[in-house]
């Protein structure tokens, strides 16, 4: 692991873990243990955790420390809506679209299709997810990027108990055709095409836990539901 030279960098690695999986809600993030882990004081490490507090990630707890949230469904949701809300409106707002951007998100599909294909579950949930800010990082504002990476993170702890691999193959099929509207020019169809691809992933998840009378005992147990 690469050891960070500032606090900032502990904030980066403990969301992309995150968005991998690697993380899971309710997980214990100890001070003096970050502060081993990375090589760092443990004073650097505690205002890593209190930047992640702030940006709504963890959360303390009198005598028992620092956790990653669990966030709610109706959390969830507004999260989901937050991002909608972002990511149509950056793409309303461009004026025109650089042939670099996308190659970026065409070469980004191609390895979120083989991380599919190959069943890694960390590199399907980080890709998936990375999509959106890797989209918002290639029009330039770094300011909205960091805001939806928090905000994907927070989606990323519950969706990842529901996605299945069907639902991972449809939200990549929904990344290529946003990008292939963005090929074409038609930044409007690439708007209304992300609505639509955040709007199916949160019914997906809906569904998923309205159709699971365990979703409680098997979010306890950290299981991942049956497929018949």
């Amino acid at each position: 692991m690469q050891v960070p030279e500032r606090s900032d960098s502990i904030d980066r690695v403990i969301v992309d873990a995150i968005l991998a999986g690697r993380i899971t809600a309710g997980t214990r993030l100890g001070e003096q243990s970050l502060a081993t882990l990375f090589s760092v004081s443990r004073t650097m490490a505690r205002e890593a955790l209190i930047r992640l507090e702030a940006r709504g990630i963890v959360q303390v707890s009198p005598r028992r420390g620092w956790f990653v949230i669990k966030p709610s469904f109706e959390e969830a949701q507004e999260a989901f809506q937050a991002r909608q809300a972002i990511e149509m409106g950056i793409l309303m707002a461009v004026q025109r679209l650089g042939p670099e951007v996308v190659d970026k998100l065409r070469a980004h599909i191609v390895r979120e299709r083989a991380a599919i294909a190959s069943d890694d579950l960390e590199a399907r949930s980080f890709l998936l997810g990375d999509f959106h800010v890797c989209l918002v990082e290639a029009f330039g504002n770094r300011v909205l990027a960091d805001i939806l990476r928090d905000l994907t993170a927070r989606t990323v702890l519950i969706s990842a108990l529901y996605q299945s691999v069907h639902d991972a193959t449809a939200s990549c099929d929904e990344h290529e055709a946003i990008t292939d509207a963005l090929a074409s020019g038609d930044l409007k169809r690439a708007a209304d095409l992300m609505v639509s691809h955040i709007g199916n992933v949160e019914a997906g998840l809906t569904r998923a836990k309205d159709d699971d009378p365990l979703t409680n005992l098997r979010q306890a147990l950290k299981l991942s539901p049956r497929r018949e």
